[in-house]
C-alpha cells in the first residue's frame, strides 16, 4: 500500500518522470509475494534530463513588499549604528558633539547632597513582569522577564506570550498555573528596553548627589492589575508602607519624597487614602501618617482626570499610531491572507487588565465636555496662528486683529467618539440620542457573531449581533457620560469586574460614607487628600505636543476573521489649520496626557483650601516646554516633553534633585506656566 502512494505522489508532482517512463515502456510490475508494485529504477540519463525540465520550469522568485521592508530597516539600523559608531571615535570637543553636562554634576558641584529618601513609582507598561509558574509551554522561563527587557519571547513563542500576559476574564487576578510577578528593585524601571530609558537618567543623577539604595527605592508593582488587588494578592500597598516607614527613620527621620509617574501617580492618590483608613480595607496608618512621613508628592506626567486614548484601546485597540499604520499599509494587522489579528490579540489580552480602566477619562461632561462645548474649544492648532495670538494675549490690544487668527467654529472635542467626521461637526440638535430603550435592546439582544475558524481569538466583540453594532453607529456622536454606557454595552466582563474597583463621577458630598470604599480613592473628584498641610503637590508635565483628545470612528470593512466592527477613520482630515488629522483631534499635552487632565488638579481643584484639600496643602504647576532633539545623536533630547522622554528632560530632573536636597516650591520659583490650563480651569464649572 505504502508503494502505490509514493507512486501517486510521484506523478503528482512530477508528471515528467512518468511520461519519460512510458516513452522507455518501462513496466510497473505487482509482485504477489510482497503485495507490492515494483518500480523500476530511473538512470542517471533521465535524472539529469528531468532536473534540467524542472530547473527550466521554476519561475524566477518575486520581489514581494516584505523583502523591501526588510531591506529598508536593514538600511536603517545599519546607518544608525554607523553614525552612532562615528559619534563615539569623533573628539568630543567638535561643535554640535559636545554632551551636556548631567544636571546632577553641577548640582553636587554647587553643594547639593542627599537629604530626603526618595521613592519612586512607574506608571503602567513601563515596570517589567517576571514569571514564576507558568504553563508547559513556558519551560525555561522561570523568573526570566515576560514584559520590559528584550521581548524575545514574542518572537519564539507568541501565544503562550499572550496567554501568559493576560489575566483571569472573572476575577482579573492569576488564571489557573499562572503566576507573573513585578520584577523588584530599580531594575524593574530604570529601562524598558535596551537602550531604551525611563528611570535611568534620574536615577543616575540622584546618585550624583549622594543617592544609593539605602534612600532610594522603586516601589514596582503589578501594573496589569487593579489597584487595590496589588495589595489583595502580592501586599504592594503594605510593602510600600513598611518601606517608607523604614526609610523615615533610617534616614534620621527625614520625610520621604515621592515621584510618581503617569498611572502610578493615581496609584499612589489610592495609596494616600488606603495608608490612613482603618483595616480590613485600608492599611490601618493613624490620621497623621500622610503629614509625618511625607514631605512632597512630584507627579511626573500625571494622568489625574484619565487620558482619551484608554476609550480608544477598548474601543478598538487602537490609537494614532494604529491609525497610521493602516492608513500607511492597508490590511496589514487585519489581513485574512497573513492571519496575524493583531489587534484581537491585543484587545482579548488588555481587556482582562483591570487597570485599563482606572485610565478612562473622569468627571463626566463637567470636565471633558458635551455635544455643544469643551474647556479646549479654542484651541488653535496652528503653530504660526498660536504664536500671532499669544502676542495680542500679552499685548492685551488689537482685539479685531487676534479674532481673524482664531478658529472661526470651536471644535466640539467634547464629542469624544464620532462616527463619521460630518457629525463631529453637526450641531446636536440634528443628532440623535441614545435613549434608555435603545440601551435597553443593546444590552439584552446578544448573538454569537464569531466564525468558527477565527475561535482562537475570541473578543466581547463576538457576542455582539450585527444589529446591536449597526446601532451603536447610529447614535454618531458619544460624550462622556453616554460613552460609559457603550463600553458597558461592548465590554460587559470587563466593565463589571473593573467598575467594582473604580469609579469616574464627581463627589457630590464627600462627608458621605460610600466614599471611604477603595473604589473611590484613584479618582480626586471623588476623595479628600489626607490632613497634611506642610506636604507639597508638584504637577510636573510636558506641553507643546499634539496630544489626542477625540475621535472619528467609522464601521470597520466586514471581513471573515476581523471582530473588531470599529476602527478610527484615518482618512478623516480638517483643513490645513484644523486639530482633526488622520481621525484624530488633538489638543495640547505631553503626547499621551492632555493638559486638562494633567494640570487641572494643580491649578485649581487642590489650589487652595477647597473641599477635595481640605488642609490647604499646596500645589505647584510646573510646565516643560517640548524642545525635540536637533539630530539623531542627541538620542530623545535633554529638553523633551513627551510622556515618557520628559523622564530625561534637564530642567525636570534638576527640579527633583532640588527638592530631594531639600528646597521647596516657593524656592524653585513657584509655578512655571506655558499652556492654557488656567483659563480651562476657569471654564469648568464644578464646586469647591
Amino acid at each position: 500500500m505504502g508503494s502505490i502512494l509514493r507512486f501517486r505522489k510521484l506523478c503528482f508532482l512530477e508528471p515528467v518522470k512518468c511520461s519519460d517512463l512510458s516513452e522507455k515502456k518501462a513496466s510497473i510490475k505487482f509482485d504477489d509475494e510482497k503485495k507490492s508494485f515494483e518500480i523500476p529504477k530511473i538512470e542517471n540519463k533521465d535524472k539529469g534530463l528531468l532536473e534540467e525540465k524542472k530547473r527550466k520550469k521554476r519561475p524566477n522568485k518575486e520581489w514581494r513588499c516584505i523583502d523591501s521592508c526588510c531591506w529598508v530597516i536593514g538600511y536603517i539600523c545599519t546607518i544608525w549604528w554607523l553614525l552612532l559608531f562615528l559619534f563615539h571615535c569623533l573628539p568630543a570637543n567638535l561643535p554640535g558633539l559636545k554632551v551636556p553636562e548631567p544636571p546632577g554634576t553641577r548640582l553636587q558641584r554647587e553643594g547639593l547632597t542627599a537629604l530626603h529618601p526618595v521613592v519612586m513609582v512607574p506608571g503602567i507598561v513601563t515596570g517589567g513582569l517576571e514569571l514564576w509558574e507558568g504553563r508547559p509551554c513556558s519551560e525555561g522561563l522561570f523568573r526570566r522577564r515576560l514584559w520590559g527587557g528584550s521581548f524575545t519571547e514574542i518572537f519564539r513563542r507568541p501565544m503562550c506570550w499572550l496567554e501568559h500576559l493576560s489575566l483571569d476574564n472573572e476575577t482579573g487576578l492569576d488564571p489557573p498555573g499562572i503566576r507573573v510577578r513585578a520584577v523588584p528593585g530599580l531594575v524593574a524601571a530604570d529601562y524598558f528596553a535596551p537602550g531604551y530609558f525611563v528611570w535611568a537618567i534620574l536615577i543616575e543623577n540622584l546618585a550624583r548627589i549622594g543617592y544609593e539604595g539605602k534612600n532610594m527605592y522603586m516601589a514596582a508593582y503589578d501594573w496589569r492589575l487593579s489597584f487595590q488587588n496589588t495589595e489583595f494578592r502580592d501586599q504592594t500597598l503594605s510593602r510600600l508602607k513598611s518601606k517608607i516607614e523604614l526609610m523615615y527613620v533610617t534616614n534620621g527621620n527625614k520625610k520621604v519624597v515621592v515621584v510618581p509617574h503617569s498611572m502610578g501617580v493615581i496609584y499612589f492618590l489610592h495609596f494616600l487614602k488606603w495608608v490612613e483608613a482603618p483595616p480590613p480595607m485600608g492599611g490601618g496608618g493613624d490620621p497623621g501618617w500622610c503629614a509625618k512621613h511625607i514631605k512632597a508628592i512630584m507627579n511626573i506626567g500625571p494622568a489625574f482626570l484619565g487620558v482619551p486614548k484608554a476609550v480608544g484601546n477598548i474601543l478598538s485597540a487602537e490609537s494614532k499610531d494604529v491609525a497610521f499604520i493602516r492608513a500607511m499599509a492597508p490590511g496589514l494587522l487585519d489581513s485574512e491572507i497573513l492571519g496575524l489579528q493583531t489587534l484581537q490579540h491585543v484587545m482579548r489580552v488588555s481587556r482582562t487588565w483591570d487597570s485599563v480602566i482606572s485610565l478612562i477619562p473622569k468627571g463626566g461632561e463637567t470636565i471633558w465636555g458635551n455635544l455643544d462645548w469643551s474647556p479646549e474649544e479654542h484651541q488653535v492648532c496652528d503653530s504660526a496662528k498660536k504664536k500671532y495670538q499669544q502676542a495680542f494675549d500679552n499685548n492685551g490690544n488689537n482685539s479685531d486683529s487676534r479674532t481673524r487668527f482664531q478658529i472661526q467654529e470651536p471644535t466640539k472635542y467634547g464629542r469624544i467618539i464620532s462616527f463619521g467626521k460630518l457629525v463631529s461637526d453637526l450641531p446636536s440638535s440634528q443628532l440623535p440620542t441614545l435613549d434608555s430603550k435603545k440601551q435597553e435592546f443593546m444590552r439584552n439582544h446578544s448573538t454569537s457573531n464569531s466564525n468558527a475558524a477565527c475561535r482562537g481569538v475570541w473578543t466581547e466583540y463576538d457576542e455582539m449581533s450585527r444589529e446591536n453594532i449597526r446601532r451603536i453607529a447610529e447614535n454618531k456622536a458619544y460624550t462622556m457620560k453616554s460613552l460609559l454606557d457603550l463600553l458597558r454595552v461592548i465590554a460587559p466582563k470587563m466593565m463589571k469586574r473593573a467598575e467594582a474597583h473604580f469609579s469616574h463621577g464627581i463627589a457630590e458630598n464627600l462627608d458621605d460614607p460610600k466614599y471611604n470604599h477603595y473604589k473611590y480613592w484613584s479618582n480626586p473628584l471623588e476623595t479628600k487628600l489626607p490632613d497634611a498641610p506642610d506636604m507639597e503637590i508638584y504637577c510636573l508635565y510636558g506641553v507643546g505636543i499634539p496630544t489626542e483628545r477625540s475621535y472619528v470612528y467609522k464601521q470597520s470593512p466586514s471581513v471573515r476573521c476581523n471582530s473588531i466592527p470599529f476602527q478610527i477613520d484615518s482618512s478623516a482630515d480638517g483643513s490645513d489649520n484644523s486639530c482633526l488629522k488622520g481621525g484624530v483631534y488633538f489638543v495640547d499635552g505631553d503626547e499621551s496626557v492632555p493638559v486638562l487632565s494633567a494640570g487641572y488638579m494643580c491649578a485649581k481643584g487642590w489650589r487652595g483650601k477647597t473641599r477635595f484639600n481640605p488642609s490647604g496643602i499646596s500645589t505647584y504647576t510646573r510646565e516643560y516646554k517640548h524642545k525635540a532633539p536637533a539630530n539623531f545623536l542627541e538620542g530623545r533630547g535633554s529638553e523633551s516633553g513627551a510622556h515618557v522622554d520628559i523622564m530625561g528632560n534637564v530642567a525636570l530632573i534638576e527640579d527633583v534633585l532640588r527638592v530631594a536636597a531639600g528646597a521647596s516650591g516657593s524656592e524653585l520659583g513657584r509655578d512655571r506656566i506655558y499652556s492654557d490650563i488656567m483659563k480651562m480651569s476657569k471654564k469648568i464649572n464644578i464646586r469647591l
